[in-house]
């Protein structure tokens, strides 16, 4: 029986864990043959072992750096040939109020969430090109649709992923190569786990509970699909229906 994404391959950032783990599970579950890019390498070797050397391959990826990213495309290449999918998902929060938010801290959570994504989209581009095309997913999230307080940092870098979807779409268009960035709301993951403002969100939408990582996968995968082959630039928001308020 054929998958949805049978042939494809797809590099999935944050990878190793979280949200990204359930990617890779869904991708590989449908026929695709996946790159776990993490820094948690243990983590990272272990979820590859448990999906198969056929199916999955990691390789240690700083989406910060763009020589790692030359790297990790280099060594998906040498195993897989040409990358036809991305997920940008590696991420990170920093919760405080501004006056306490650091140039530092809010320059982490911008390398991570901004930078990578650009760097990501940078570095797939000849390969997506010389394949004949391809499906970029950029993960955001609700707070890159509407703001929440205490997370300047991170609002800020899912601001700029929405927008920088939209201009590399237009820009990747020629080239058979779609790009969409995916807006969560609360997810049921490692980041969540311990914030009492997220169970709070959850109270306030129509469907009040935590999506699981699986749900988010669903839309992820939607769009590497070729089902989504006339879209391109959008926002898919899976929040639960709270933007809708």
């Amino acid at each position: 029986m054929s998958g949805r994404a049978d042939g494809k391959v797809v590099v999935v950032t944050g990878g190793a864990r979280g949200l990204g783990a359930a990617h890779a599970r869904r991708l590989v579950a449908e026929g695709a043959k996946v790159v776990i890019g993490d820094v948690l390498v243990k983590e990272g070797e272990a979820l590859a072992a448990e999906l198969g050397a056929q199916n999955a391959l990691f390789v240690e990826l700083d989406v910060t750096s763009e020589v790692s990213w030359q790297a990790a495309l280099a060594r998906t290449e040498e195993v897989w040939g040409k990358v036809t999918g991305l997920v940008n998902n590696a991420g990170l929060v920093h919760r405080c109020p501004i006056e306490e938010l650091t140039e530092a801290d809010y320059r982490r959570v911008i390398d991570v969430n901004e930078i990578g994504v650009f760097l990501g989209m940078k570095a797939v581009l000849p390969s997506m090109r010389a394949a004949g095309g391809g499906s970029i997913v950029n993960i955001s999230s609700l707070c890159g649709i509407i703001a929440f307080p205490y997370i300047l940092s991170y609002t800020a870098s899912k601001w700029a992923v929405r927008g920088m979807t939209k201009a590399a779409a237009q820009e990747f268009a020629p080239y058979n190569i779609r790009v969409n960035s995916v807006h969560p709301g609360v997810v049921a993951t490692e980041m969540t786990a311990d914030s009492e403002r997220s169970h709070e969100t959850v109270k306030r939408q129509p469907i009040q509970r935590e999506a699981q990582p699986a749900e988010i996968s669903n839309m992820v995968l939607y769009l590497l699909s070729d089902e989504a082959s006339y879209s391109t630039g959008s926002e898919f928001v899976v929040d639960g229906g709270y933007a809708s308020q």
